[in-house]
C-alpha cells in the first residue's frame, strides 16, 4: 500500500509472536492484492479499466467494502469520494506550484469526480463506473480497513493484546503485559518531534491525518495535499485531524473528511455522530476538541 505497517502483539513467547505477526502480514498482502490500483491483477485495476464499458463481478468483500465507502460519501456528502482517484493531478507538491491554476482547470480537474456515478448491482455483486476514464482508490480508507482486518484475524486467534499502525491508522485491543494502557501520542504538527499529548486507549482505533509534510503556500495561505473532490481545490484551515473511533476504516475516511470540510463544519459533523471524537489542530496551531474530549484531560495526562 506503499504504506509502513507497525505490527505489535502480546504473547506467550517469541515463536508464537512471530506466528502472529506472519499470519497479520499475509492478511495485509491479501487485502493490497484486492484494492491495490497499481497492480494491474487486482479486482479494483479491472473495475478501472471497464469505466464506461461494462459492469465488473467482484468478491463480495471488494463490493462490501466500496458499498460502505459509498455511505460515508453520502455522510459527509462527497467530501470523502474513492472517486478522487479520477482526479486530474494538477497540483503538485514540490514546489513547482507557484500561482494558483485557472479555475476551468481546477473545475476540468474534478470532472470525471463523482461517488454517484459509481453502480452497485447487489444481485450481480458487480461494480460499473459510469463514465469513461473515471477511477477508484482505496487510498483514504484502504490503510484503516487492512489495520482493522488484521486485528480481527489475530483476536479470532487468541491474540488478547496488540496494535496494528498503518502508518498513523491506528487500532489496538487489549492491554500492555505491564497491566498499563497502550497510549497513542497527539504529535505537534509544526514539530514532529514535540508531543502535545498522550491519550490512553483501549479497544479502539486512532487515525491521524495531517498536511504538515505535503502542503503549498499561495498568496500567503497554506494549502494542503489533501484535495477537496467536488471543488478540486486542496483543502486550507486545518494541519491534523485525529479522529478516535471503534474502527480504523471509518476513522480513516472521516479524518480525510474533517481535512476538506475545515474545521468548523468538521467538528459539528463529528459531534453529531455517535462513538466518534476528534482532535484538530488549525493553521494557528491551536488545539479543538469534539465536545466529549476535555483539554484538561489531555493536560493531565501530557508527559
Amino acid at each position: 500500500m506503499g504504506s509502513r505497517f507497525d505490527l505489535t502483539v502480546v504473547a506467550e513467547n517469541q515463536k508464537k509472536g512471530d506466528e502472529y505477526l506472519d499470519m497479520a502480514i499475509s492478511e495485509i498482502s491479501r487485502i493490497e492484492r484486492i484494492i491495490s490500483s497499481w497492480d494491474p491483477q487486482s479486482q479494483t485495476s479491472a473495475i478501472n479499466r471497464n469505466a464506461g464499458v461494462s459492469p465488473v463481478k467482484v468478491d463480495s468483500e471488494l463490493f462490501q467494502l466500496i458499498e460502505r465507502a459509498l455511505k460515508i460519501s453520502k455522510l459527509t456528502q462527497g467530501a470523502f469520494d474513492i472517486s478522487y482517484a479520477s482526479m486530474d493531478r494538477i497540483w503538485k507538491f514540490d514546489g513547482s506550484v507557484t500561482e494558483m491554476p485557472p479555475t476551468e482547470v481546477i473545475k476540468q480537474s474534478v470532472s470525471k469526480v463523482g461517488y454517484q456515478n459509481i453502480i452497485l448491482n447487489h444481485k450481480e455483486q458487480t461494480v460499473f463506473l459510469k463514465n469513461k476514464g473515471m477511477k477508484i482508490g482505496f487510498g483514504a480508507i484502504g490503510k484503516g480497513y487492512a489495520a482493522d482486518k488484521a486485528k480481527k484475524l489475530l483476536v479470532k486467534h487468541g491474540v488478547i493484546s496488540g496494535i496494528i499502525n498503518a502508518s498513523g491508522d491506528l487500532n489496538a485491543w487489549g492491554i500492555q503485559p505491564d497491566g498499563k494502557d497502550w497510549m497513542v501520542a497527539i504529535v505537534n504538527p509544526l514539530n514532529k518531534s514535540k508531543v502535545f499529548s498522550w491519550l490512553p486507549i483501549k479497544d479502539q482505533a486512532v487515525v491521524t491525518s495531517g498536511n504538515y509534510e505535503k502542503y503549498i503556500i499561495l498568496n500567503g495561505e497554506r494549502y494542503t495535499h489533501i484535495i477537496d473532490p467536488r471543488t478540486g481545490y486542496p483543502s486550507k484551515g486545518i494541519l491534523s485531524a485525529t479522529i478516535f473511533t471503534k474502527n480504523a476504516e471509518l476513522a480513516d475516511a472521516l479524518a480525510t473528511s474533517i481535512f476538506v470540510m475545515g474545521v468548523e463544519t468538521g467538528l459539528d459533523f463529528v459531534n453529531q455522530l455517535k462513538g466518534v471524537e476528534c482532535i484538530i489542530v488549525d493553521e494557528n496551531n491551536k488545539i479543538i476538541t469534539s465536545k466529549n474530549i476535555a483539554l484538561k484531560e489531555i493536560e493531565t495526562q501530557s508527559r
